[in-house]
């Protein structure tokens, strides 16, 4: 008799909050009846394009070892000079300092054609010996094979073996996209697995500190984080516009060095003309003009007789080059080539490269005031020639490039002999760069050696000690100075 009063007791407690549950609810609900109709809003759902698009893209983990000292570092790259920041977005994860560590790296990647043919970044496979790559609706892993890369573009192409038909993303026409237009990202960022981000085209043909003479981005607000990279990015008609490959953001791994909202994409005109290339004939051909150029600055303007300040300033002339040949001088003003204009310097470089080698090509000058038209012969860029100072040679653990000073070089620099290296270009964030060091910079000794080419340099540098301050003397135009540059 108890245990039934006991059970009584229950029900009614239990049955007393449920008639409170029910008050409860109906008292929220009563400010329901007293609302204005609303107007319904209908946003569009992305949901069909991700689940779409997103079989074409894939996550690649890669494997590998390093020695200590490389200038892979592994270390979520920080701040350079203060407020320019890292354009890359690597993302490694390594164990404590030991000769030929491992390393692991992440990133992604979108397949291009049924086969297995897939793009990526460059900076996510380079030196890996082991490539793994997964796909968002198989559970298996595939090991991939490299079929060719372009560090100048920070571009590769991978291959799998997957048995069947890969469903390959479209490719569309990045020359049709338009600053407002919507774009979205899909990718691996953080070991997250596919994920989709939402932004619109911000700016188009972007450069970006310490970057590379054919950067010509898309920038975009479309979240991209560490793994983003080599992902694709994607206009609202489901066709690729983009490789997802940079991200502009202050502060440290750990720190605030995530997405802010400003992204880069290698835009994929570019990349259709690279990746083919690579796919052909295993390696990248560019046309070679042979001139030196800088900006024309506003001061200049009126000296070289030009309307605006615009065009590409040519500081020198190589010895039997096409320019050369073509009859170009010194102080001419480089406006249009090939029917573009030329609107900042930095736009020539990509322009030459990606002429037909063997093809006449017209160039529009300024030359004192007149305008005139040169024929030039392009031909392929070769290792040994130096032009616009921007890539000839192996970088060191410092963050330097640098290039050997050629007599023509030599001459546009205004030295009075070839003597020391000249730096071609800064890794954003190195140690070079945290020190001050800038392109055009001539290094004539590094801890009090004499260093008068390439290879020297690198003797000189590979040895240092880690973390232990480096006294280099650099020529900058007219003066002479000490930099202090602490490896890391």
């Amino acid at each position: 008799m108890k245990c039934v009063i006991q059970s009584l007791v229950i029900v009614l407690l239990l049955g007393c909050a449920a008639v409170a549950q029910a008050e409860d609810k109906s008292w929220l609900d009563s400010s329901a009846s007293s609302r204005p109709a609303l107007p319904e809003v209908n946003l569009p759902s992305l949901s069909p394009l991700v689940n779409e698009l997103g079989q074409s893209v894939v996550n690649i983990r890669t494997e590998g070892k390093e020695n200590v000292g490389s200038p892979f570092s592994g270390e979520f790259p920080g701040p350079q000079g203060g407020d320019q920041q890292s354009p890359f977005d690597f993302f490694f994860q390594l164990p404590p300092n030991q000769k030929n560590r491992r390393f692991t790296s992440l990133g992604s990647g979108f397949v291009i054609h049924p086969d297995g043919y897939i793009v990526t970044n460059n900076h996510v496979v380079e030196k890996a010996s082991k490539i793994i790559v997964s796909f968002r609706d198989d559970k298996k892993t595939y090991t991939a094979e490299l079929v060719g890369s372009d560090a100048k573009t920070d571009l590769a192409l991978i291959k799998v073996n997957h048995g069947g038909k890969l469903p390959a993303a479209v490719l569309g026409d990045s020359d049709d996209i338009q600053p407002g237009d919507w774009v979205m990202a899909i990718g691996n960022p953080f070991r997250l697995g596919h994920t989709a981000t939402v932004g619109i085209v911000s700016a188009k043909s972007r450069k970006i500190p310490g970057g590379k003479p054919y950067d010509s981005f898309i920038q975009t607000d479309a979240s991209i984080n560490p793994g983003n990279s080599g992902g694709p990015l994607f206009n609202l008609r489901g066709e690729v516009v983009g490789v997802n490959t940079a991200i502009f953001s202050p502060g440290r791994f750990g720190a605030s060095g995530f997405n802010i909202g400003i992204g880069f994409a290698i835009p994929i005109n570019l990349v259709k003309t690279i990746v083919s290339q690579i796919k052909e004939k295993g390696k990248v051909t560019r046309g070679w003009l042979g001139v030196l150029i800088q900006p024309v600055q506003p001061e200049m303007a009126e000296y070289f007789k030009l309307q605006d300040a615009k065009g590409a300033l040519v500081a020198d002339v190589l010895a039997d080059s096409p320019a050369d040949s073509a009859g170009f001088k010194r102080g001419d003003v480089i406006v249009k080539y090939d029917g573009r204009e030329v609107v900042e310097n930095d736009d020539l470089p990509l322009m030459v490269a990606e002429t037909e080698i063997g093809r006449e090509v017209s160039v529009e000058i300024i030359r004192e005031g007149k305008s005139k038209t040169l024929k030039a012969k392009i031909r392929e860029l070769k290792d040994e020639e130096g032009t616009e100072l921007s890539e000839e040679s192996e970088q060191t653990q410092l963050g330097l490039t640098v290039q050997e000073i050629t007599p023509d070089i030599a001459r546009s620099l205004g030295l009075d002999s070839p003597s020391g290296v000249v730096v071609t270009s800064v890794e954003p964030f190195s140690a070079a760069a945290n020190a001050g060091l800038r392109r055009g910079d001539v290094v004539l000794e590094v801890s009090g050696k004499a260093v008068n080419s390439p290879q020297a340099f690198r003797d000189v540098t590979k040895e240092l000690a880690k973390d232990k301050p480096v006294l280099l003397l650099v020529r900058r135009e007219k003066n002479t100075m000490f930099f202090t540059i602490k490896p890391e």
